[in-house]
């Protein structure tokens, strides 16, 4: 099988996904369009370089609507020749369309690829499309449906997680953060994002909160308790799934669950003759890749079966990860990860994650994977795992390995 190889990954800087912040008036193919020529600029690429654009993004409507990949294709300077895929699999979009690039290129159909995604949240409010899993009744019973804050809050009573566990690795991320900014350690990846005049528009992650304290968390009030137990109430649809609980312990707040950001990724991925043929060197190949369904009332628990899955079907060994990214969706999320495999803390998410640095949801997954590319090569390390979980209960995962 042709090995498929990470020969670029960039990124725009996270802007606040609100009117106020800095990356609002950029439309989504706009932001795309400048990502995709920043790929095109540093890899010297020209003509039908690549077989294709595939890009996610999880809210496909209005700007972000139609074939977005192949819109910001064409609103950028990459050859018209170039196609555009857009594809949805919630916040593990950007992920995932790096996984099918990377799959493509495995089975031999393409030398090379641009994959990434995008989302900005600011523009394009999450849920806006209207998402039968959320609101079809015929779906909503039968899947026991909550909204994914109630479900983070399920995982932290299931599994035995409280407020301070919680709040306890929000603050550590957002002090990773601060640490992995002042030292310039995105620096390699972020492309900043300029207006149509040249000037920069952002050129930092601009979400951080790095005095962040447990006090200062603590005088937050659960953002899901009134939805839980107001009538009929959350909770006790949740009730009726796991009538094992008596109740349902509300411990998460905006401090300890993912920033809701604007942002993109690209990854360049492909074949060893892609790289001999543009004087490019291969920075990591793509090892495995992996996805599953799971249990759609809890919904995000998919990064340890899909997870147990990976390395089932790579051969490898929990021990044989050097570094792990797993998503700050919600600090329950990754708590249940280090739990599930007993985990070194430090190796996971080691520059912050989405609790410090927001969460731009179709983007996320390729994010994570230039940042844990760009922190093995900085600890000259050499295996790393990634994975997310999904809304409606899914999991997506990718090992990559230096070369």
């Amino acid at each position: 099988m042709t090995e498929a190889y990470i020969y670029d990954a960039a990124r725009t800087p996270r802007g606040k996904g609100r009117p106020d912040g800095s990356l609002h008036e950029v439309t989504s193919v706009a932001l795309s369009a400048r990502l995709l020529d920043a790929v095109k600029e540093r890899n010297g690429l020209e003509g039908h370089a690549v077989e294709d654009v595939i890009w996610g993004n999880a809210t496909q409507v209005m700007e972000q609507g139609g074939c977005l990949a192949r819109s910001a294709v064409l609103a950028s300077q990459l050859d018209e020749s170039i196609p555009g895929l857009s594809i949805n699999r919630f916040c593990a979009s950007g992920m995932e369309a790096m996984n099918l690039a990377a799959n493509q290129i495995r089975g031999g159909s393409g030398e090379a690829y641009i994959a990434g995604g995008v989302e900005m949240m600011s523009r394009v409010a999450m849920g806006s499309d209207g998402a039968a899993i959320a609101v079809d009744p015929a779906l909503t019973f039968k899947t026991y449906f909550v909204p994914q804050g109630i479900s983070a809050d399920i995982i932290a009573t299931q599994y035995g997680f409280s407020r301070e566990d919680a709040d306890a690795l929000a603050v550590e991320s957002q002090r990773r953060a601060a640490i992995a900014i002042s030292e310039g350690r995105f620096a390699k990846s972020i492309v900043p994002v300029r207006d149509q005049n040249g000037l920069i528009i952002l050129d930092h992650d601009e979400f951080p909160r790095p005095n962040t304290t447990m006090e200062s968390l603590g005088a937050l009030k659960p953002s899901f308790k009134d939805m839980g137990e107001m009538m009929p109430g959350f909770d006790k649809v949740a009730m009726l799934k796991y009538p094992h609980l008596s109740a349902i312990n509300h411990i998460h707040h905006a401090g300890n669950s993912s920033g809701i950001v604007d942002g993109a990724a690209a990854v360049l991925i492909g074949n060893r003759e892609f790289g001999e043929k543009h004087g490019l060197k291969p920075r990591a190949r793509i090892r495995d890749t992996a996805k599953i369904g799971t249990d759609p009332t809890i919904m995000l628990t998919g990064p340890v079966p899909v997870t147990e899955k990976i390395l089932c079907e790579s051969g490898l060994s929990i021990g044989d990860i050097d570094l792990f990214e797993v998503n700050e969706a919600f600090a329950s999320v990754v708590l249940r990860f280090m739990q599930a495999f007993e985990v070194d803390p430090s190796l996971v998410n080691v520059n912050g994650g989405a609790m410090a640095l927001g969460h731009p949801l179709g983007a996320t997954g390729a994010m994570i994977i230039g940042t844990l590319l760009d922190e093995l090569e900085r600890q000259d390390k050499q295996i790393g795992l990634a994975t997310l979980c999904v809304a409606s209960g899914m999991g997506a995962a990718t090992i990559i390995e230096r070369v």
